[in-house]
C-alpha cells in the first residue's frame, strides 16, 4: 500500500513528461502534412474534416504516448521497489 502511495508523484511526473513529448510529436507529424498550425475548434474559418482529422491524430498520439509512458514508469518503479503499482493482468470477465 505504501509503495502505491509513493508511486503517485512518480506517475504525475511521468504524465507531465508524456504530455510534453506527445505535443512535440504531434507538432512534428502535423508539420509533415500541413504548413499551417493545426486547426482548433475556436477558429472561425476551419474545415470540419481537417479539424476532426487533426484532433483524431492528436488524440491517438497522446493516448499512445501516455500508455507507453505509464507502463514504462510502472515497470521502472517495480524494478526499483519489487512492487507492481497496479494489476498484474486485465480482467478476463471484461473480454
Amino acid at each position: 500500500m505504501i509503495a502505491k502511495v509513493l508511486f503517485i508523484p512518480i506517475s504525475i511526473a511521468g504524465s507531465l513528461i508524456a504530455g510534453i513529448l506527445s505535443k512535440k510529436l504531434f507538432d512534428f507529424i502535423w508539420a509533415r502534412f500541413d504548413d499551417a498550425e493545426p486547426p482548433e475548434a475556436e477558429h472561425r474559418e476551419v474545415s470540419m474534416p481537417k479539424l476532426i482529422a487533426a484532433n483524431a491524430v492528436q488524440g491517438a498520439i497522446m493516448r499512445g504516448v501516455r500508455a507507453g509512458s505509464d507502463h514504462y514508469t510502472r515497470a521502472a518503479f517495480s524494478r526499483a521497489t519489487g512492487v507492481w503499482p497496479g494489476e498484474e493482468k486485465p480482467d478476463e470477465a471484461r473480454l
